[in-house]
């Protein structure tokens, strides 16, 4: 006896930033039966619940702590500053339940047919829940927004020995004495700080040459440099040889710069190696839809899967894990699957206009392409920075790390790219987002008034040297 099967224009897996914005167009551009699958404990996704939002929350505390410790160097007479972990958490908990809540009603809106269950492929265009009544769902047209889990390398030791993972960090309600980070990622260096700042004694392991590996060697530095000025231990070039559990928390021993053995320990472990696609119980294959060797679900411009009816979209597919691509990919999703593609290619998903942000302090923004991006693709071009501990506002803030950098073509001044580590560095990073879609020149950009003084206004100095030597037409 066959299931009975109900049917939509669109289904939906995974109710995070990408599947709850492709939703959201199918209903209201073009009026379609959608139904939405997660089977997550809590609505809202990873950016709300785990990641974005209670990330940032904890660290603004205690970037806010840091400078009440500073007094000093204000002439402030502050006794005392520390830490209330519980009250921290009730904050952060207090603010994420309010964006939870507020997607939990949009999902529960009438909008979309929502069903609390995960979801198998039976074929090309029909799922299986694992809810009790095994509830079968077709659709003329799927999207795969599942998200990425924290990944477990298979190092020797790790999977024996407790650890943490993210998870487990953004919800502490007491401060650890020590901790051992392995991994130089994102958040593994945004929790390094967070934890280091709460006090606690901090040791980072990473295995390349630099933390934040994705990044310039001079930007990585300056995050690597502040880091270790507020006191943690930073090892890179690193091969973790075994990890394992003692009488009083855990030790890690690794060989330093392929020839130095060195052990450490401390009372916990975090492991920060990264996060993976979350397609494990999708059966991706029973659909036709293939995967890269590194687990990602393979999609096209349209974020097209080799199902052509199947999108995939967010942490999925990538190829970045960042928020406002992962809408980006659900929205276009859901126009081309109804017939409303973009001719050209989404500005925010074009490697040209990439934006990347690490929260830090001080925090490493970047837009468009990088310099050894433009190296391999052997593209001309020209560069200008200038130190953020030669200006005037970064001076009396006592902001002194990182610098500003402009890449633009050598002959017409049209920018490519900017990176930027510094003072309030993803503010300043979206001064260039609008010129940079627009193909704006540093002349154009120049042509705006710049007030003083502003730590903005450094952007006009790199700004300046590059106009001084590009031709005039």
């Amino acid at each position: 006896m066959s299931m009975p099967t109900t049917s939509y224009d669109f289904l939906i897996i995974g109710g995070g930033s990408a599947g709850f914005n492709a939703a959201r167009v199918a209903h209201h551009e073009f009026n379609k039966r959608v139904a939405i699958v997660d089977g997550a404990r809590e609505l809202g996704g990873l950016c709300i619940l785990r990641g974005c939002m209670p990330s940032k929350t904890l660290l603004w505390m205690t970037e806010v702590l840091h400078l009440a410790q500073k007094g000093k160097t204000f002439g402030l007479r502050i006794p005392a500053a520390r830490p209330d972990i519980r009250a921290m958490q009730a904050r952060k908990k207090k603010i994420i339940a309010e964006f939870a809540d507020y997607r939990a009603r949009a999902m529960n809106s009438g909008k979309y047919d929502l069903y609390r269950a995960n979801a198998r492929f039976i074929d090309a265009h029909t799922v299986e829940l694992d809810d009790a009544k095994r509830t079968r769902l077709s659709a003329k047209k799927i999207l795969v927004a599942t998200g990425s889990r924290v990944s477990r390398p298979p190092l020797h030791g790790l999977a024996e020995t407790p650890h943490w993972t993210s998870d487990d960090v953004l919800d502490l309600d007491r401060i650890p004495k020590s901790v051992i980070v392995l991994g130089g990622g994102i958040v593994a260096v945004e929790l390094t700080q967070y934890l280091r700042r709460l006090g606690s004694r901090v040791t980072l392991i990473q295995r390349s040459p630099n933390i934040l590996r994705d990044h310039s060697p001079e930007a990585s530095a300056v995050i690597q440099q502040a880091l270790r000025d507020e006191g943690v231990e930073l090892f890179t070039d690193t091969k973790i040889e075994k990890v394992s559990k003692t009488k009083t928390g855990v030790r890690v021993e690794f060989i330093l710069n392929k020839s130095k053995r060195v052990t450490r320990a401390a009372a916990h472990l975090f492991n920060a190696l990264g996060r993976a696609p979350n397609t494990a119980g999708l059966d991706l294959a029973a659909a036709g839809v293939r995967v890269t060797p590194a687990g990602r679900i393979q999609a096209n411009r349209y974020q097209q899967t080799t199902a052509p009816h199947i999108y995939a979209g967010g942490d999925v597919c990538g190829p970045n894990d960042i928020v406002h691509l992962a809408v980006a990919q659900g929205e276009l999703a859901a126009r081309h699957a109804f017939g409303r593609a973009a001719p050209k290619p989404v500005p925010a998903l074009s490697p040209a206009h990439l934006l990347n942000i690490v929260f830090t302090d001080p925090p490493l923004a970047t837009i468009g392409w990088l310099e050894n991006q433009l190296r391999e693709k052997k593209i001309p071009y020209i560069a200008a920075s200038y130190p953020f501990n030669d200006h005037g506002k970064t001076i009396l803030m006592d902001a002194n790390y990182g610098y500003v950098k402009v890449l633009a073509d050598p002959r017409t001044g049209r920018l490519l790219g900017a990176e930027i580590v510094g003072r309030d560095a993803g503010e300043l990073i979206h001064i260039f987002s609008t010129p940079l879609v627009m193909r704006a020149t540093v002349r154009d950009m120049l042509r705006a008034p710049w007030y003083h003084p502003t730590i903005a206004e450094i952007i006009t100095y790199p700004l300046e040297e590059i106009a001084e030597k590009i031709p005039r037409t």
